[in-house]
């Protein structure tokens, strides 16, 4: 497992980067293929906040967990991936897509818009259907979820979690 840590308003030890890596290897006997953890350490009003991201195989697993110390912080967000893992295994395990799909080329002739964006993110939008969107979206702790639909011919959809708890679907208008 490849570890990338970040540290805000806090300087965390390499003890503390050790024990973390020590704790969230163990997440890496539930994958087949070599994963990445991007662990973030902070502090925010006393209270110490570990954020721990898994990628693997094109998914994410996102938990942040929040303590009065860092080490429990981290052991309740591994605890917390597992659970996460266990609960979706059976769905997890239908998942079999490994192919990446390059992203879109953006134009450069857009006019200039009036929103000021303060943040850019790329990422492979992959085909999966409808309900691995939906566990997907769930695991990162999302509202919505970009995808390309696979029961529909690859075409562009977004899931999104509704007031009511339910979940939409928004779909790419076919001619």
């Amino acid at each position: 497992m490849k570890f990338t840590f970040t540290e805000k308003r806090i300087d965390a030890a390499q003890a503390m980067k050790e024990y973390a890596e020590k704790k969230i290897s163990k997440i890496d006997k539930y994958f087949k293929t070599d994963s990445e953890a991007f662990v973030t350490f902070s502090t925010e009003r006393g209270r110490y906040i570990a954020e721990v991201t898994i990628k693997n195989n094109g998914m994410f697993y996102r938990v942040k967990e929040t303590t009065g110390d860092m080490c429990a912080s981290i052991d309740s967000a591994v605890a917390s991936i597992e659970r996460q893992i266990r609960k979706n295994k059976t769905r997890l395990e239908k998942r079999i897509r490994a192919e990446v799909i390059e992203p879109a080329p953006a134009y450069d002739d857009e006019p200039e818009e009036e929103f000021k964006i303060v943040r850019n993110k790329r990422f492979s939008i992959q085909p999966m259907s409808v309900q691995e969107a939906v566990l997907q979206m769930n695991l990162l702790e999302h509202s919505f979820y970009a995808f390309r639909n696979a029961d529909e011919g690859d075409a562009f959809a977004v899931v999104y979690k509704r007031k009511n708890g339910d979940y939409g679907l928004i779909l790419d208008a076919k001619d």
